[in-house]
């Protein structure tokens, strides 16, 4: 599989995921706009990086476009932030929510999709439902303060990364065995 080639841009993803997802857990009180600053950084690069993943690997002939969908939604919402924190700190939450659904549900998709390709998809998937759940939760109570929310969201972050980190191992595994092409 030509995506398992290139395991390490989940892996990156999933390090980046955790590294924001400690950050918000150890500073939730930090000032309510720097951490919309900091969301709309990490949706910008996390989205850049599921892109990076399909093209740099070929994948685009495997019916990877999910992720690319997944990560120009990322991207889109990385330039809103970044463009208009002070407005986007306001609908913040939402946005938030949305992300975490449509993320989680074009995961699930693309791990169903993997299920043919590689043993242990249920990493993606995992990473999927905790997405969608996360975003229901939010939508729920967006009454939360900065602090809840804050450390919601590192909680989130870091399971998504370890996630990403546990497929991204399984996708290593893959990409060192020989295909059926070489044998």
């Amino acid at each position: 599989m030509l995506l398992a080639r290139n395991w390490w841009a989940f892996a990156i993803r999933g390090l980046i995921a955790i590294i924001f997802g400690v950050i918000a857990i150890f500073f939730p009180a930090t000032a309510f706009l720097s951490l919309v600053l900091v969301f709309g950084i990490f949706a910008l690069v996390d989205g850049i990086f599921s892109i990076v993943a399909v093209f740099v690997s070929g994948a685009h002939s495997e019916s990877w476009w999910w992720l690319v969908i997944e990560g120009a939604f990322g991207i889109l919402i990385g330039i809103l932030t970044l463009i208009q924190p002070a407005a986007m700190a306001f609908a913040w939450i939402f946005v938030i929510a949305a992300w975490a659904l449509v993320t989680g549900i074009l995961e699930i998709f693309t791990a169903i999709r993997l299920r043919k390709t590689i043993a242990n998809e249920g990493w993606m998937i995992v990473s999927g439902v905790l997405s969608v759940l996360f975003g229901i939760l939010v939508t729920i109570s967006p009454q939360s303060g900065a602090f809840a929310i804050g450390l919601i969201i590192g909680i989130y972050a870091l399971m998504f990364g370890i996630t990403l980190l546990m497929i991204a191992f399984r996708l290593r595994k893959h990409a060192h065995r020989p295909s059926a092409d070489t044998a």
